[in-house]
């Protein structure tokens, strides 16, 4: 018997033309058993696509407790989706009406909704602009306040790196930027994470991103704003704060003050891991199928407008 595909590809049209790129890892109960849990959208970082998750879809989708429907997308610029002529339309609140035409494409709303760093504040935009999209929150290593030392590690190297000529190579260049934070990933595993990151062509790592990235990041000018007027529209969803104990991108003081000011938060910090945590580890899966799965359970509360913050 033919097995079947982990995930199935989604590809669609944006409003202004750019072809972008999603899977569906489909849930796979047991015989005779029916999936009713909320299906999960998982939105990457600022340079990364929806190839950081699989792992994570994988897991859930084969949930013996809550399979549910798994969804990844690569934003505009990143991994199989196109690359944007323009710069300035990598910003935050045009992908997150690239996310919310997918939601559509798809039929999905009331979702759970897994952000890292970026993902995450596309989450805070999204709950104040359109609140039914999700039903619940898994913040992954980012939160109202963007610690300004982590945004300039990440600034340095955006659009910088340059293209490895093996995977083998990528493996190093992977681990030579990232081996200070993540002192816990074994030897072999860093070609597998090399492949998250870079597109492949002719067996080779071609660019995983659009370089100009680096462009949007250079308009900024200075820390950015702290956030909680729009973190206090996620306050009627449960919320999972995941942080990477090495990260400097979002502090303890931070998922401390979240905890405090959200009515259904809890947190998790995962060993050995810097910004943002790689979801590769069984602990931490188990943690979010679990945080889902109750979230699938609880009462649903009205949503309230508030008031939206641009970002670049």
């Amino acid at each position: 018997m033919t097995q079947r595909p982990a995930f199935e590809d989604i590809r669609f049209t944006a409003r202004d033309g750019l072809r972008l790129y999603g899977r569906r890892y489909p849930a796979q109960p047991r015989a005779g058993q029916l999936s009713s849990a909320r299906p999960v959208l998982c939105l990457p970082g600022l340079t990364r696509n929806g190839r950081d998750f699989h792992d994570l879809a994988i897991a859930l989708s084969h949930d013996s407790a809550a399979p549910r429907d798994v969804y990844t997308f690569d934003y505009r610029g990143r991994g199989a989706s196109d690359f944007d002529t323009d710069w300035r339309n990598y910003a935050i609140p045009i992908e997150m009406l690239d996310v919310l035409d997918f939601l559509t494409v798809v039929g999905l709303h009331d979702v759970g909704l897994v952000g890292t760093s970026r993902g995450g504040l596309i989450a805070l935009v999204m709950a104040a602009a359109q609140p039914a999209a999700f039903g619940a929150l898994v913040l992954n290593d980012i939160g109202p306040v963007i610690e300004q030392q982590g945004l300039a590690r990440i600034a340095s190297y955006v659009g910088r790196a340059p293209l490895p000529k093996t995977w083998p190579e990528a493996a190093k260049l992977v681990r030579d930027l990232f081996e200070k934070q993540f002192t816990r990933i074994p030897e072999a595993d860093w070609e597998p994470i090399a492949r998250q990151l870079f597109n492949e062509r002719d067996s080779k790592p071609a660019p995983g991103y659009d370089a100009k990235l680096s462009r949007a990041l250079s308009v900024l000018d200075g820390p950015i704003p702290a956030l909680w007027p729009q973190f206090d529209a996620i306050k009627r969803v449960p919320l999972l704060v995941i942080r990477g104990e090495n990260s400097d991108l979002l502090s303890a003081a931070t998922v401390d003050e979240m905890r405090r000011r959200h009515p259904r938060a809890s947190a998790i910090s995962v060993p050995g891991e810097g910004h943002a945590p790689l979801l590769r580890d069984e602990p931490t899966q188990r943690a979010i199928a679990s945080f889902l799965k109750s979230s699938d359970e609880s009462p649903k509360s009205t949503p309230q407008l508030m008031a939206t913050a641009q970002f670049v």
